[in-house]
């Protein structure tokens, strides 16, 4: 293991000695498991594409000399938390990232339906589940960390993502109330909301992400955060966005997202849906 600055030596105290990390395949829930595994954590990697999960493990297991176990499954199936839950009950998993969820972009008509309903249930249902479930067993055992993703647009409307966009005010609500109720049981809860975010969503999205955030700086300054804030906006446009936005009124600000989002996406605007584990 490489040497770290003390506070993510405190972080594998506080939080260890397992993460379980969904969303884990790709963007910022990749970097977290690279990251925790250079802290120590043995690690629950979990996504629906197995093989690129094991290939990781493999990675990380011999790089940090971790325990990695891999779990393929999709959390937009109702059935998957219960299982994921009862695959884990004999891990002492101290730190859950759920990073797993994805995003539509462009009118909301041109939308398949289904599709949209699937991000509701792995944007918001099985966030709720995760939570709950190993909310329980940390509240148990008096420790522990949830670390739950909102998101720049998650603070009003959005046009041209309203669905995303109303997944991520979710989460950043429920976010926030669990976090008081979790602090007595000495569990704390992140809500990390980004603004834009260079992943694989922007460029099958066909967005324009100048100046986005990495993934390694939002799982970076997530981490750092953990413990001490219950939001964090990682990354200088999530900062100066969000300044700029609470200046205005609710209306003007689902305006101005809306111009934002339609020139990210260009004179395109026909419906495409993309999906990423974090984009904006």
């Amino acid at each position: 293991m490489t040497n770290t600055p003390n506070y993510q030596s405190a972080l594998m105290r506080r939080f260890g000695p397992a993460a379980l990390i969904t969303g884990a395949s790709d963007g910022i829930g990749r970097a977290f498991a690279v990251q925790l595994a250079e802290h120590g954590f043995d690690l629950i990697l979990v996504a629906r594409r197995g093989d690129v999960l094991q290939d990781m493990a493999l990675d990380l297991g011999t790089r940090f000399r971790v325990e990695v176990r891999v779990l393929a499954m999709d959390l937009s199936d109702p059935a998957a938390v219960p299982d994921l839950l009862s695959l884990t009950k004999n891990t002492p998993v101290g730190l859950v990232v759920a990073a797993a969820g994805f995003g539509s972009i462009g009118p909301f008509l041109n939308q398949d339906v289904a599709s949209e309903t699937n991000m509701v249930d792995l944007n918001c249902r099985s966030v709720v589940a995760l939570s709950y479930g190993f909310g329980h067993r940390m509240a148990a055992r008096r420790r522990g960390g949830i670390v739950l993703f909102s998101s720049l647009v998650g603070f009003n409307g959005a046009p041209l993502s309203a669905t995303y966009a109303a997944t991520k005010g979710f989460v950043q609500s429920f976010a926030e109330g669990i976090a008081a109720e979790m602090r007595t049981h000495g569990v704390n809860v992140l809500s990390v909301a980004p603004g834009p975010v260079g992943t694989g969503f922007a460029a099958r999205a066909g967005m324009h992400m100048g100046k986005a955030a990495t993934p390694e700086l939002v799982a970076r300054s997530a981490l750092a955060a953990l413990g001490r804030r219950t939001t964090v906006r990682p990354g200088f446009l999530a900062k100066f966005l969000g300044w700029s936005l609470t200046m205005l009124p609710r209306w003007g600000r689902v305006l101005v997202m809306g111009g934002i989002m339609k020139g990210m996406i260009g004179k395109d605007t026909s419906g495409e849906t993309a999906q990423d584990p974090r984009r904006f």
